[in-house]
């Protein structure tokens, strides 16, 4: 996999991730350490999109 095509997944998984985390702030019933754990998730793909975008 090409680092561009692998950049392209990362920011697909991180898009999906938000859109979730949206939804579940939204959701009455979503446990708020299953929040934390989907932005904590989230912040882990941006770091690595950084990352691989930087070289």
């Amino acid at each position: 996999m090409s680092v561009t095509s692998h950049l392209e997944v990362l920011k697909q998984k991180h898009q999906h991730l938000s859109d979730a985390v949206e939804q579940a702030q939204r959701s009455p019933g979503v446990d708020d350490l299953d929040i934390a754990q989907m932005k904590k998730q989230k912040l882990h793909l941006k770091q690595e999109i950084s990352r691989l975008s930087a070289h």
